[in-house]
């Protein structure tokens, strides 16, 4: 290999730590938001809503928690797709 193609590799790995040097400090800031406000968002639970639930029965319950997966099906498979793409599409350059 010549002196030119090695200083080429070199800038693209420079590029690339300095890259994860800018998104380190912008996940650690997301995953620290996000378990400081757990807590909080834990607790939106309605009294209302809770006692409405309570009150309908094993069938009220139960379409509750089918209602939750139907819900969370779309939610999950949205997120596994812009995943993938995120993911096979990493190595792209702009």
């Amino acid at each position: 290999m010549n002196p030119e193609s090695l200083s080429v590799e070199e800038g693209n790995v420079r590029k690339k730590n300095a890259a994860k040097a800018r998104v380190a400090p912008l996940l650690s800031a997301t995953i620290a938001l996000v378990v400081c406000l757990a807590r909080r968002v834990a607790a939106q639970g309605c009294a209302a809503c809770y006692e409405s639930a309570a009150a309908s029965g094993a069938q009220g319950r139960a379409a509750l928690r089918h209602g939750i997966l139907i819900l969370l099906i779309p939610t999950l498979s949205l997120i596994a797709v812009i995943g993938g793409l995120v993911y096979k599409r990493r190595n792209v350059s702009r």
